[in-house]
C-alpha cells in the first residue's frame, strides 16, 4: 500500500509519516511551501525527515497564491505573529484561509497520479479548536469530495489519525514510534532558535513538558506551559 503524506516540517506531520509506515504504507512525502514566514526552515525539516526514513518519493511544490491572498500573520509580513493564547476560543490570526482544502486538493492530485491508497494529514484536536479546516467534519466532507471527484475506479482514504488526539498524545506516540523530533520545526516566527512564545511553540512545549521529555530543539525562551 502507498500513502501520500502531507509533511509541513512539524512534529505532527512527522509523526503521521511514522504512523503511516506503522500501518503498512509506503509514504510518499508531499511538502508545500505557501509563503509562510518560516518557509525555508520547514522545507529543510521536511527534507531531513525524508532522508531519515529513506524515502525516494519526496515532492516539493509551491502554493504562492496563499501568500498573495494573505489575510494571515503567517503569510503577511505586515501582521505580527501573536504570543500564545492557549485558552482562546477565537480563530487566531495565524489561520491561513482555507489552507487545508488547498493542500489536500494538491495531495489528492498527487495521490491519484501515483496511485496511492491513502492520504495522511497530521491535524489534531487542538488544531480544530482554532482552525475551522481542521475539524473532523471538514475531513469527512473532503472524503466525500475525493470519492466523487476522482476516477470511478479510484479509492483513496483520507486519514487524519490524530484528529481526536491532543498534542501530548502525539508526542507520546511519536516517542513510541521513534520519530526524530529534533528534525522538526513548529515555530511560526523564527528559523533558529524557536521563539518559545507563539501558539505553535507553546502547544509543542506544553506537550513535551506533560510527557516529561525535553523537547530536543533550541528555544530563545523555554517557558513552562504544563498544567
Amino acid at each position: 500500500m502507498k500513502a501520500a503524506v502531507l509533511v509541513s516540517g512539524g512534529m505532527d506531520s512527522a509523526t503521521a509519516v511514522y504512523e503511516a509506515i506503522d500501518q503498512g504504507y509506503t509514504p510518499y512525502i508531499l511538502h508545500v511551501s505557501y509563503g509562510q514566514q518560516t518557509v525555508s526552515k520547514e522545507y529543510e525539516c521536511a527534507q531531513a525527515l525524508a532522508e531519515t526514513v529513506a524515502i525516494d518519493d519526496f515532492l516539493h511544490l509551491q502554493a504562492d497564491h496563499l501568500a498573495t491572498i494573505g489575510a494571515s500573520s503567517l503569510t503577511d509580513d505586515t501582521m505580527a505573529v501573536p504570543d500564545a493564547e492557549m485558552d482562546s476560543e477565537t480563530v487566531p490570526s495565524t489561520y491561513v484561509p482555507f489552507r487545508n482544502a488547498n493542500l489536500l486538493s494538491i495531495a489528492v492530485s498527487y495521490a491519484e497520479g501515483v496511485e496511492c491508497d491513502a492520504i495522511f494529514i497530521g491535524a489534531h484536536s487542538e488544531d480544530f479548536s482554532g482552525y475551522p479546516d481542521c475539524r473532523p467534519a471538514f475531513f469527512e466532507a473532503f472524503q466525500h469530495m475525493i470519492d466523487v471527484g476522482t476516477k470511478p475506479d479510484t479509492e483513496i482514504d483520507l486519514r487524519a489519525p490524530f484528529v481526536e488526539w491532543s498534542k501530548t498524545d502525539i508526542v507520546e506516540r511519536g516517542i513510541e514510534l521513534g520519530v526524530p523530533f529534533d528534525k522538526t520545526w513548529s515555530c511560526y516566527r523564527d528559523t533558529a532558535p524557536a521563539c518559545g512564545t507563539c501558539d505553535a511553540c507553546a502547544f509543542r512545549l506544553q506537550a513535551f513538558q506533560q510527557t516529561g521529555v525535553r523537547d530536543p530543539i533550541d528555544y530563545a525562551e523555554r517557558p513552562t506551559y504544563a498544567e
